[in-house]
């Protein structure tokens, strides 16, 4: 890079042939601030990616209607603007989570198998969680994004200390929907949530997830 810069990688298997990659940069940017930078990824690596993104940054090259405020009424899903007023906040890049309406986290990728192994390995590591507990899982029939296709369902129960914390919020069962499908031209996957003491309308899904997503 065109930056005095440190890097730091690391890569944990968790669980077997499963593996948790991350990237940690630390950037002098032009005007000699330091930046740092990571990058998250199961199987696989994107170096040239990283570094391109990080040029971008420090060169102030992305413009301002790729940012989001800190503050969410709406989010842009693949190319289309879903409201969502003001109850809800930020967990992430592209995960967003809306107490007692459910919580989504999305990517767009390259192409369509690499959306269907991210799902797959998503999936992988939250059975693979200590204190997490399958109590049931199936692939169902679902409309997602007005897309017939079918999401790997999963419902999990959480044990130990955490399953006490989660019990005095309210449940400690957590039902979980992942999707990997084309929209809009966007080869897209999503993880849906919500947990058992979450508004459940009478779809069957809770208000976040019903702006995305119908069951057959």
């Amino acid at each position: 890079m065109n930056f005095r810069n440190f890097y730091v990688y690391k890569s944990q298997e968790s669980p077997q042939n499963i593996f948790n990659n991350m990237s940690y940069y630390f950037v002098e940017s032009p005007d000699k601030k330091l930046i740092a930078f990571t990058f998250a990824s199961i199987n696989k690596n994107n170096r040239e990616f990283e570094r391109n993104f990080i040029e971008l940054v420090c060169n102030n090259s992305i413009p301002e209607t790729v940012y989001n405020s800190p503050e969410i009424d709406s989010i842009n899903f693949a190319g289309r603007k879903i409201p969502l007023g003001k109850s809800c906040r930020w967990m992430g890049v592209n995960n967003v989570q809306c107490p007692y309406y459910g919580q989504m986290n999305w990517s767009v990728h390259k192409d369509m198998e690499d959306a269907s192994t991210t799902i797959e390995n998503h999936y992988a590591v939250l059975k693979s969680k200590k204190g997490v507990k399958v109590v049931s899982e199936d692939i169902v029939d679902v409309v997602f994004e007005g897309v017939e296709t079918t999401a790997q369902r999963g419902v999990f129960d959480y044990t130990g200390a955490r399953a006490l914390l989660l019990s005095m919020e309210g449940s400690k069962r957590l039902t979980v929907y992942l999707v990997s499908v084309p929209i809009r031209g966007n080869f897209v996957s999503c993880v849906m949530s919500f947990w058992g003491s979450d508004q459940i309308k009478p779809s069957g899904l809770p208000p976040l997830l019903e702006q995305v997503m119908k069951l057959k």
